[in-house]
């Protein structure tokens, strides 16, 4: 009996530690998050927790509409010890070489400053 206690006790404390958090998915250059069915998720998806992408200044999709409500729970981990995205909010110019060994030159938005070839 006091075995079957110490079992409950230890469970108890380990499911009240993990916060319940909802899952949503942005895509690699996106700037908004989305519900695991939306279309915009057709090549690229990556997994966050609702506050985590709220946190990292993404913004909900206009198509798929997601909020606590209508995505899916999962235990959340602590998103403050995973690697830190930075988004800038401006283009930059890409900093790919060309095969002549010049610098591209397309504008981008992606976080490792790089276009969609290079």
């Amino acid at each position: 009996m006091k075995f079957f206690k110490l079992l409950f006790f230890i469970l108890s404390i380990t499911f009240a530690t993990q916060i319940v958090a909802q899952t949503v998915y942005t895509t690699k250059t996106g700037e908004k998050y989305h519900k695991a069915t939306c279309h915009y998720l057709k090549y690229s998806k990556k997994e966050y927790s609702l506050d985590k992408a709220k946190f990292l200044g993404f913004s909900p999709c206009s198509v798929c509409k997601p909020n606590a409500n209508n995505t899916t729970a999962t235990t959340s981990t602590n998103f403050l010890t995973e690697r830190t995205i930075t988004k800038t909010s401006t283009a930059t110019q890409c900093t790919g070489k060309t095969k002549s060994g010049n610098r591209c030159k397309r504008k981008t938005k992606n976080a490792n400053v790089r276009c969609y070839q290079h």
